[in-house]
């Protein structure tokens, strides 16, 4: 019954009830059809795909522009792409905890409580985004140097890293806000402002990393003003985008969120111990696991590196490409958690489960599709972003290498976000780090020195399906939920 009604999960057109409807049907323990359930899993979906199609694209265009500087400007880039991630990623796993609790006190039609997390939670991932920027901006000098980067690369890496670093707590908060309001069911707000923030970056790159340029337009002289600050630029334009849609976003949550507005409100922001344990036990699985991935895709960066600047542009561009394959499952993952949470919260495991399915499959079925137009359009994407056709060819064979991992993927991330959005955070990172270390790292130690860049993208592929499957066969099981 899940596969006849999985192609209108993206696409379909809004149905009645509405979404706060359905998500009243939720709590107040309604039943609720398959066409209304694949109705609430549209509705929050496309928002949330959207968002990560524009931000993948918004990466696109920036590794476009930085790649017209030259290999050596692109390769300063992804030597820092995993360290960046490992930021990123600890930013989000402190996060998590909290908004999964939110999601399950909200189901459970308990929104005071809600909103004393919400409090709580502002303080403790604030603070821990102050702490990583500190120490990001401290290693920023030495870690091109521990990542094997040349000396032609270094200096760039390092100065990219730092500024990216400083940062880090606007990152925080646009990630607690978004993820507050889409625990609460509200993914349009977080979604638009994302895009904004897309767009925004784009127009701060441009006008950071180039210098000044002079164009003719129908006879007039256009000036177009640049800062001339090439790879900075960009880690600076990126930046710049989070301060200005954080603050729109904190403000949205604090002021006119349905759910989990604050403002006007007492209450306080000192952490509990309850709220606190609770969050960690949540989180701090997801931080280690985030850890260890990032660790074991830095060590991958590291085996890359030797190979030269076209191997380390070729694996940046063909990641930056495959994020437009595998991103349309993040937004589905993001609808998952938030319905799965919501029903857990309500005590509604069965319908939690039928929730699972239906984003799973969805997220299998519409990675497929783009992952048969990755594979055909790979040469003409990868000449968008750069003129050197070294990486071109290089990088086309490996991307189409991944094209065939790309649904086992999309069944990877949607598991995760059903089993987080639980409560259940050990299974899936146990799943995660298991298949990274003891599948993907050795082979890739096996094949890199044989087979290159080419060996290596074998690997990943390769553990991606193995990852897929094991993520499948959990989910069969209703042991998840409990």
């Amino acid at each position: 019954m899940q596969i006849r009604v999985i192609f209108f999960i993206i696409f379909a057109p809004a149905m009645k009830p509405d979404k706060d409807q359905l998500f009243s049907f939720i709590r107040n323990g309604q039943q609720l059809t398959v066409r209304e359930q694949v109705s609430l899993t549209a509705k929050l979906s496309v928002p949330a795909i959207m968002t990560q199609i524009s931000f993948i694209l918004v990466q696109y265009i920036d590794a476009s522009m930085v790649g017209h500087l030259g290999a050596a400007a692109s390769a300063s880039v992804g030597l820092m792409s995993t360290s960046t991630w490992l930021l990123g990623g600890l930013c989000e796993c402190m996060v998590s905890g909290f908004s999964v609790l939110v999601a399950h006190r909200i189901g459970a039609n308990r929104n005071d409580d809600a909103k004393n997390i919400l409090r709580q939670s502002f303080t403790v991932c604030l603070s821990w985004g102050i702490l990583l920027s500190v120490f990001g901006m401290m290693i920023s000098d030495y870690l091109p140097i521990w990542l094997n980067g040349s000396d032609e690369i270094a200096p760039l890496s390092s100065k990219y890293f730092f500024i990216f670093a400083a940062g880090i707590p606007f990152f925080q908060l646009d990630y607690l806000s978004a993820s507050m309001l889409r625990s609460s069911g509200n993914i349009k707000v977080p979604s638009i402002l994302n895009v904004i923030m897309c767009i925004l970056d784009v127009v701060f790159n441009f006008l950071l990393i180039y210098p000044k340029r002079q164009f003719n337009v129908l006879g007039f002289d256009l000036v177009i003003p640049g800062a001339d600050l090439g790879v900075s630029g960009a880690a600076l334009g990126s930046v710049l985008a989070f301060v200005t849609t954080s603050g729109i976003m904190t403000w949205y949550l604090v002021c006119r969120s349905k759910e989990l507005k604050i403002k006007g409100e007492e209450g306080s922001f000192r952490p509990t111990r309850e709220n606190l344990q609770k969050a960690l036990k949540i989180s701090v699985p997801i931080g280690f696991e985030r850890f260890v991935m990032c660790l074991a895709a830095i060590i991958v960066t590291a085996v890359i590196a030797p190979f030269g600047n076209v191997s380390i542009a070729a694996d940046t561009f063909a990641i930056t490409i495959e994020g437009l394959c595998y991103m349309p499952g993040y937004g589905i993952a993001d609808a998952a958690s938030t319905l799965v949470g919501q029903c857990v919260g309500a005590g509604r495991k069965l319908l939690a489960r039928s929730f699972a399915k239906i984003t799973v499959i969805s997220s299998m079925i519409v990675l497929t599709v783009m992952a048969v137009i990755m594979f055909v359009c790979a040469p003409m994407m990868f000449s968008l972003m750069t003129e050197n056709q070294e990486i071109v060819e290089l990088g086309t064979v490996i991307l189409r290498i991944e094209a065939f991992a790309e649904p086992f993927f999309g069944a990877a991330i949607v598991c995760y976000s059903v089993f987080v959005g639980a409560g259940n955070s050990l299974l899936p990172n146990i799943v995660n780090m298991v298949s990274m270390w003891f599948i993907r790292i050795p082979l890739v130690m096996f094949v890199a020195q044989s087979y290159g860049l080419v060996g290596v993208w074998v690997a990943m592929c390769f553990e991606l399906i193995i990852r897929g499957t094991v993520f499948l066969f959990f989910l069969r099981s209703p042991k998840w939920l409990k």
